[in-house]
């Protein structure tokens, strides 16, 4: 078996062991020359990769970030989907890839807390990438005639507020809640029911 310096050095590699050295250690405590350990390199050879301690740790958070974008623009894009259903299954899949991370790897999820606190931009254009594809599903039901928004950004934005609790990971602790589920249901139907046409 290769040793893990033999192994080539990729971004992938070091953002994979990054991961595993914030679990570990915490956000507060996880250098880079804790990372180049791990891989047996010299931190030098991390910084060829990443210039900085904060580009490297803006790449993890973007990494984590980017998992959950994916099944959500899978719904977004469902061609047959009605924008009704499309919507709810949406919000859902939002909420679940949210609750997951914190009930999978709460060590972890709390590091990504206090890397998303560092990470404004990165941040900033999740949020975007999300509220992007929430527009497209409201107008593609406005389009189709099964909702109704005048100003669609607005509405998707909107949509987007009004469920924070069940995907803002300051919300976190309310997740374990026994009627989080009933109570998120309640949430997206009325939303849905205020959006239809």
């Amino acid at each position: 078996m290769p040793s893990a310096a033999a192994e080539p050095l990729t971004p992938e590699r070091i953002l994979e062991t990054t991961e595993e050295v914030l679990r570990r250690f915490g956000p507060t405590k996880a250098t880079v020359v804790d990372v180049a350990r791990a891989l047996g390199v010299s931190h030098g050879s991390v910084y060829r990769h990443f210039p900085s301690k904060a580009a490297l740790r803006e790449a993890v958070t973007d990494r984590w970030l980017a998992k959950s974008v994916v099944r959500l623009e899978e719904i977004a894009s469902a061609p047959a989907e009605p924008a009704p259903s499309k919507l709810e299954a949406w919000l859902e899949a939002l909420f679940e890839a949210k609750r997951h991370k914190a009930g999978d790897d709460p060590e972890l999820f709390a590091t990504y807390t206090v890397l998303l606190a560092e990470s404004s931009g990165v941040v900033d254009h999740h949020l975007s990438e999300l509220i992007g594809q929430l527009t497209r599903i409201i107008a593609q039901g406005v389009a189709d005639g099964t909702l109704a928004a005048q100003d669609v950004p607005a509405a998707a934005r909107a949509v987007f507020d009004a469920t924070g609790r069940f995907h803002d990971p300051q919300y976190a602790a309310d997740w374990l809640s026994p009627t989080i589920t009933a109570e998120f249901e309640a949430v997206t139907s009325l939303i849905v029911r205020g959006l239809r046409a």
